[in-house]
């Protein structure tokens, strides 16, 4: 499999390391990024070769695969590359995004007889850097089949979950969990805090009981410290909760608590918090 030949479109975050893995794992990558300096430094760092378009990084790859920043995004950079891109490729696309532009590029990429793949992440810059992202994945099965073997370069655990489109509708799924998640914790340190008690034991505590969560173990402590500065950015989870919130009034469900949140986090948006981890829901109960 490494005589593949592999193009990352998308040198941000998540795209910079989950690069390098694929690399480390002994394929040969091209990559292209909008900011050509960022590209430059990627190539020097980890080899490679830089493309300084998508169409000159997709030409002669078996599998394309970006990472992006939302749906516009998406279509230009997909759309561009697939101007260059071969018949009997495939294109994977790593952002979240709408379950409607991964059907769109999975028609677009079908008329040309190149195969398509939603294969949103999650994870956080975390899961990328150290290989351990989990991928959820909307398309044809005989594409993941030949596709999955390389995402395991950076990837734990990657699975198949319906047609065109599933991966997209699973990472919302994702996102609404995690949304009500830290709200829950939040208020529970908010309080603990007003109760008086030392919530980094309570939190010891409850952490080996029912109320254990990812968020709880990675997130509880630097939540006391008031420490925000790194991690899944409140502006990156609102795009992402408004991709639910907008999906929900199209088939009908009801995200009461997702759309909370999301105001919740618009207030921490209003504090200067758009580039804070979204564990910052606690500072606007302060």
């Amino acid at each position: 499999m490494a005589n593949l030949k592999i193009s990352f479109l998308g040198l941000g975050v998540m795209g910079y390391p989950m690069a390098r893995h694929l690399v480390n794992a002994g394929y040969p990558v091209t990559v292209y990024n909008r900011t050509t300096q960022k590209a430059e430094k990627w190539v020097n760092a980890y080899g490679g070769t830089l493309a300084l378009t998508p169409q000159e990084a997709a030409e002669s790859a078996d599998i394309v695969f970006m990472c992006v920043g939302d749906d516009k995004d998406v279509r230009d950079v997909a759309m561009t590359a697939l101007e260059t891109m071969k018949a009997g490729s495939i294109l994977v696309d790593h952002t979240t995004a709408s379950a409607d532009i991964a059907r769109e590029l999975y028609a677009l990429c079908r008329d040309k007889g190149v195969g398509f793949l939603d294969a949103p992440v999650s994870g956080g810059q975390a899961g990328a850097e150290n290989g351990l992202l989990t991928v959820m994945v909307g398309g044809d099965n005989d594409v993941f089949e030949r596709v999955k073997p390389v995402m395991d370069s950076y990837a734990r655990h990657a699975q198949l979950l319906g047609p065109c489109g599933s991966g997209q509708l699973a990472k919302m799924m994702n996102q609404i969990c995690i949304a009500g998640i830290v709200q829950g914790l939040a208020e529970a340190l908010h309080f603990g805090q007003k109760a008086g008690l030392d919530c980094n034991a309570v939190v010891e505590v409850i952490s080996k009981g029912a109320a254990q969560s990812w968020q709880m173990e990675n997130r509880a402590k630097t939540m006391l410290d008031d420490s925000f500065d790194f991690g899944f950015a409140v502006d990156w989870m609102r795009k992402d909760l408004s991709i639910a919130l907008n999906e929900a009034r199209k088939n009908g469900s009801t995200l009461a608590l997702t759309a909370l949140v999301d105001q919740y986090y618009a207030d921490v948006q209003k504090l200067g918090g758009g580039r804070w981890d979204t564990s910052s829901l606690l500072t606007r109960l302060k």
